[in-house]
């Protein structure tokens, strides 16, 4: 594998340059651009609330206990802000805190695609007072004078295994939860929150702040990934501190992004109790998480019967399910469901080529959502042992290794959960709740009972993961249905064949979608179209052998086209095949190039055209074009570079972890 790039190149964006002085700077804070889409004024904004008439809730710190010293929101808001300084926190699962005050700053982008989500007007985008929110500086629907007022934000507690080593607490370092709101489209509540918003109890040895460049990098791929379907955690905003000076491996800006996500709950937060025996805020906490991010008890997957793939739900929550010993109560079954939800989105970072590249447990999703972006990457060459983060230097979260390490991170929650799932139909027992496992009988009962449950999981997670990875690869080869023999005869020797001559993957996918069947029928017509699959620039080096391959596989997908769509039907096939495939990723070259307009050449248009195109990746062009009643102006020539082949200096790049 080729690393062209210098290691540290998402670090090191022009790094020779030295910073101005913020006065230097007046462009960072001109009033004089819109983040609003471009032909749209406030007059024609689609429909939304302002944000004062938003449903706001703190649902989650009203159910789960704070940190002992700060019992309560006055409490906190009575303690001057550079006082509540990193320290362990225990006996408590989250700590009421502000975000610190912020006196300069400039909203860069928004994404109308998230307004729209939560039901907030574009408008909105424009005013002081979202400005004013989107920082931190606006506390909403706080009382001073009400000792029980419970309004106000907070951060999480929680552990995490890193790099496969108990790390111990972690928590929000540098975020910081506003208030929860519930989409009246959707019926969804989601939790909104500032990353870079200020230091925290668990800020550890850092400073709570967030630089702009990974701050720009989160922005995008968060909404680039749920445009592609992919379950994930939410950007809305991102904003410029240009007075903030931030320290990593070098002096950069600082950021504040404004993120929301069904639940910002991870693995880790279920690692934390379990290391510290803090079994009654275990408990407590895997009731939130069925209650009210899984919406109740009889919405987790009742036990799989011989033969079945589907389970059923609406099992009540005292139910206890299946034959002796192998007893699977309600907290078996919520562990399930947050299996099942990771496999299915594990096959979608595969089908799609997308790494993590730090799949530690406190960045993995209770939800199966795909989160805390740093050293992330779209596949480009495709190579299998690719990690997009320079630090890992094992390889452990390479894109190969991915649907293993995502498997471990969950055998670590059934360790956690082991003892709940284990005691069976005595889990609600009160001599079991207050004093758990006693005596070494009950004890190798509980023990052999989970371990059960954490296998039949584990056949589970392979069964919805390989049948979620087919289901995706099916429909972007532009196959109607999966057959037993696709994986061997139609997947495998694509991928071989990508790796082997190293073919770029998601462009390979986009290319294929526009060929035609009657392009296929000759072995000349084969070799012609097989030159499409190849980078340009090393076009004039393949070989003829090399071509022959793609032309071979060419050959057995035209036969399994046709007999899915049969003859005639390019035209219906090729319309499909695209809106699986996207045309646009943000490659990691394409983020570098983001981060030096915006931060070093003070452009700020850009960020709304890579916003929509993130937004709407599947388009074959975006300029000129209208999207949601709105005509979009864009860049062609912008367009037409970052959709197509990947610069060979911009190629399997790899990034830190440091954000």
């Amino acid at each position: 594998m080729r690393f062209p790039a210098p290691a540290s190149r998402c670090l090191a964006l022009a790094s020779h340059l030295r910073y101005p002085t913020f006065n230097q700077l007046p462009f960072l804070i001109s009033r004089n651009f819109s983040v609003l889409p471009s032909n749209m004024g406030s007059s024609s904004q689609p429909g939304g609330l302002p944000l004062k008439s938003l449903p706001k809730s703190w649902t989650l710190p009203s159910l789960l206990p704070p940190d002992p010293l700060y019992p309560t929101p006055l409490s906190s808001h009575n303690t001057p802000r550079d006082e509540i300084t990193p320290r362990q926190v225990r006996n408590g699962l989250f700590t009421y805190v502000r975000p610190e005050h912020q006196s300069t700053y400039q909203l860069l982008a928004i994404s109308p695609a998230a307004f729209k989500t939560l039901n907030l007007s574009l408008s909105e985008a424009t005013t002081p007072e979202f400005a004013e929110t989107v920082v931190g500086n606006k506390l909403w629907d706080f009382d001073e004078t009400d000792e029980s007022n419970r309004n106000y934000p907070w951060s999480q507690n929680y552990g995490g295994f890193q790099f496969g080593s108990w790390a111990g607490q972690l928590g929000d370092g540098r975020v910081i939860s506003l208030f929860e709101t519930t989409s009246e489209q959707t019926g969804k509540r989601y939790e909104v929150q500032l990353k870079g918003a200020g230091m925290t109890p668990y800020s550890r040895f850092a400073d709570g702040k967030a630089v702009l460049r990974s701050s720009i990098r989160e922005f995008i791929v968060s909404e680039a990934l749920h445009g592609l379907g992919i379950p994930t955690t939410r950007a809305l905003a991102l904003t410029l501190l240009p007075e903030e000076r931030v320290r990593r491996e070098r002096i950069e800006p600082g950021a504040i992004v404004v993120r929301f996500a069904e639940t910002w709950i991870r693995l880790g937060n279920f690692d934390l109790l379990r290391a510290r025996g803090e079994r009654g805020n275990m408990r407590v906490l895997a009731d939130v998480v069925a209650q009210h991010v899984y919406s109740g008890w009889e919405n987790l997957p009742a036990r799989l019967e011989e033969g079945q793939t589907e389970p059923k739900t609406g099992v009540k929550k005292e139910t206890v399910e299946g034959p002796k010993g192998e007893e699977q109560n309600r907290y078996s079954r919520l562990y399930r469901a947050i299996v099942r939800r990771n496999a299915a989105t594990v096959a979608r970072w595969q089908a799609y080529g997308f790494m993590n590249g730090v799949l530690n447990t406190d960045n993995t999703s209770i939800f199966g959502l795909s989160m805390d972006f740093g050293p992330y990457a779209f596949m480009d060459v495709f190579d299998p042992s690719y990690t997009p983060n320079h630090d890992d230097h094992m390889l452990r979260y390479s894109y190969r290794n991915q649907p293993t390490i995502i498997w471990w991170n969950l055998v670590r929650l059934g360790e956690a959960l082991g003892e709940m799932m284990g005691i069976g139909e005595r889990v609600d027992d009160e001599e079991y709740v207050e004093k758990g496992v006693v005596g070494e009988e009950m004890e190798k009962e509980m023990v052999g009972r989970a371990e059960k449950v954490i296998e039949q999981a584990g056949e589970e997670y392979k069964q919805v993961f390989l049948g979620e990875y087919k289901r995706l690869m099916s429909e972007r080869l532009g196959l109607r249905g999966v057959k037993e023999d696709d994986f061997d005869g139609l997947f495998s020797p694509l991928l071989d064949a990508m790796e082997a001559l190293e073919l770029d993957f998601n462009l390979f996918f986009r290319r294929l979608s526009s060929v035609k069947v009657a392009d296929l029928e000759s072995e000349e017509g084969r070799t012609e179209q097989a030159k499409v699959f190849f980078y340009r620039d090393g076009l004039s080096e393949t070989s003829s052998d090399d071509l022959e391959k793609v032309a071979d596989w060419l050959a057995f997908w035209k036969e399994r086209v046709v007999e899915d769509w049969g003859e005639g039907k390019d035209e219906e096939r090729i319309r499909a095949m695209k809106a699986v495939n996207p045309n646009f990723t943000p490659r990691g070259w394409i983020m570098d190039e983001l981060i030096r307009r915006v931060e070093k050449e003070g452009e700020r248009d850009v960020l709304k055209r890579a916003i929509h195109m993130a937004t709407y990746p599947f388009e074959d062009s975006w300029h000129g074009k209208e999207f949601d009643g709105v005509v979009y102006e864009g860049d062609a020539d912008e367009e037409k570079r970052w959709t197509g082949d990947v610069p060979r200096g911009g190629r399997a790049m790899q990034c830190s972890c440091s954000s």
